[in-house]
């Protein structure tokens, strides 16, 4: 059983955040450790890796990189640990802005720290526009797997310059 299917919600790159909080208080108490003192021995260990479940699931319906991660992963296009090729065009762009930011570093040049922060949210809406229509529309066994391809293409280069901005707090 995935996660969407525990949630009973429709698979989604954007599932409806009040839907899944709503659905995780439901689950949470349905499955909660102390309503199961009473239970078997397997009743009381299925509760507690329901529980688990629930648990996981709501911190990746939580994040919408981890959702895209974990769609890819249930349609077996991303592996956990995967090294991912991207573009030389855009691996030089990626290089650009990391001498930009050990410059900045190394200057303590705050000026230069916002400007690279904006040029990286500028190309983080470039990368994203051609898979928007994708994300926002995806359709479970009508989303074509070229499509999904993209997206992953998308995940790879989105999680490379969320590394840039994380190097820039």
């Amino acid at each position: 059983m995935n996660y969407f299917e525990l949630y009973n919600i429709p698979v989604s790159f954007k599932p409806d955040a009040q839907t899944v909080k709503k659905k995780f208080y439901e689950l949470s108490r349905q499955f909660h450790p102390d309503f199961f003192t009473n239970a078997t021995e397997d009743e009381q260990q299925n509760a507690l890796e329901k529980a688990a479940m629930v648990n996981k699931a709501f911190k990746i319906f939580s994040h919408e990189d981890e959702v895209l991660k974990y769609i890819l992963q249930l349609k077996n296009l991303i592996e956990e640990e995967e090294k991912y090729q991207l573009s030389s065009g855009f691996l030089m762009d990626v290089m650009d802005l990391n001498e930009q930011l050990m410059e900045a570093k190394m200057e303590e040049n705050k000026l230069l720290i916002s400007n690279l922060k904006s040029q990286i949210s500028n190309f983080q809406s470039q990368i994203y526009e051609p898979v928007k229509s994708i994300i926002e529309n995806y359709k479970e066994n009508i989303s074509t797997e070229e499509e999904l391809l993209q997206v992953k293409d998308y995940y790879f280069k989105k999680k490379y310059l969320n590394r840039i901005l994380a190097g820039l707090n």
